[in-house]
């Protein structure tokens, strides 16, 4: 079933295996991806499909160091690179967009973060000077949350542009769409707030609108990690908002949901039940890949997604369809840094030359 073909929107699959958005912070000061991030993605062409790093709609979307951005030129030129290497290599690639919210530095960004509300979360950041504690954010105007929406649709735009062949929305893990979902971190009193679970979801329900009324549902899928605590969030109500906006998201006809799941299992169903599209399932919690694979698949999963495996296996599927030994993940060359625990993972070979 894992390496059997699936049809997502226009694009026909030829496995059901994901490779999961993994930061890697290699892209140049002004957001522009690195020179061997074509290589990076290209080696790992025999994906089902790849969701890139996340990408800044905007230069206030940043939060940490050396990520890349689909706001600019140069930008949108550094990605076509990226695309047509992964394309020429026979791969399917969508871009994850992700505004990071509250979640940043000045250090990181040469700004304070922006967020749903002015509360600081707890933890710290990485930055150029070492680890320092999360600061409060500048709470976004009613008039700037509705330029965010926007500034989606922008960045959707220019990854059609630069050849992407869609996008997903990051509403998880944290990050400003989920914030406005959260109890914690939306403490505002406008639509966008927490007078309701209606309001509590508008951010994200606009921020999809606009972005398919730009690139079309088909080309635009979203993550969602309900009740994960993630980013210092309270989702207490998850069980209410979680199904509320999966069926306003069905509703927009997107192409795949892309779950975070494992915080509940029953919530995972309920919205599995309430979801109509491609389901890419991600278990965190399941370190062995195998294993990943068959709960997803088992618990209604169309796809499943995969994280360190495909950092440091680009040939995956094909060591999974062999049975083969896989390559250990280094995290200590996981962000930042050289080709270093990024391009140089070997590949398997099939055909071993003789001493």
């Amino acid at each position: 079933m894992p390496f059997s073909s699936f049809t997502l929107g226009d694009l026909r699959l030829p496995n059901r295996l994901v490779m999961a958005p993994m930061t890697r912070s290699r892209a140049y000061v002004d957001g522009v991806p690195s020179s061997l991030t074509a290589l990076y993605y290209a080696q790992r062409a025999s994906a089902g499909l790849i969701v890139t790093e996340g990408v800044q709609p905007s230069q206030a979307g940043k939060g940490y160091m050396n990520t890349p951005g689909l706001h600019t030129d140069e930008q949108v030129a550094g990605w076509r690179e990226v695309t047509d290497a992964v394309h020429a290599a026979g791969g399917r690639i969508f871009a994850q967009i992700m505004h990071s919210g509250r979640i940043g530095h000045p250090d990181n960004t040469g700004a304070v973060p922006v967020g749903p509300s002015a509360v600081r979360p707890a933890g710290q950041i990485f930055t150029p000077a070492g680890m320092q504690d999360h600061l409060t954010p500048i709470e976004l105007t009613t008039a700037e949350v509705e330029a965010t929406v926007q500034d989606f649709a922008d960045a959707a735009a220019r990854a059609i542009e630069a050849g992407f062949d869609g996008i997903e929305l990051h509403g998880a893990n944290g990050y400003l769409i989920h914030q406005f979902l959260s109890q914690n971190a939306n403490l505002r009193e406008d639509r966008f707030g927490r007078s309701s679970v209606d309001d509590r979801i508008r951010f994200a329900v606009e921020t999809a609108r606009a972005v398919v009324d730009r690139i079309g549902a088909s080309r635009v899928g979203i993550r969602l990690s309900p009740g994960t605590g993630t980013g210092d969030l309270v989702e207490d109500d998850a069980h209410e908002v979680y199904p509320a906006l999966v069926a306003e998201l069905a509703a927009l006809d997107l192409v795949y949901l892309h779950l975070v799941g494992g915080a509940s299992d029953e919530l995972d169903q309920e919205i599995r039940k309430g979801w109509p599209n491609a389901l890419i399932l991600n278990t965190p919690s399941i370190a062995d890949p195998s294993d990943r694979i068959a709960h997803s698949l088992e618990r209604g999963a169309d796809l499943v997604s995969l994280g360190s495996s495909f950092l440091a296996n680009p040939d995956l599927p094909l060591r999974l369809r062999l049975g083969a030994e896989l390559n250990e993940a280094d995290f200590a060359t996981a962000f930042g840094g050289d080709h270093r625990g990024y391009t140089d993972y070997p590949l398997l070979s099939l055909h071993p030359v003789s001493a």
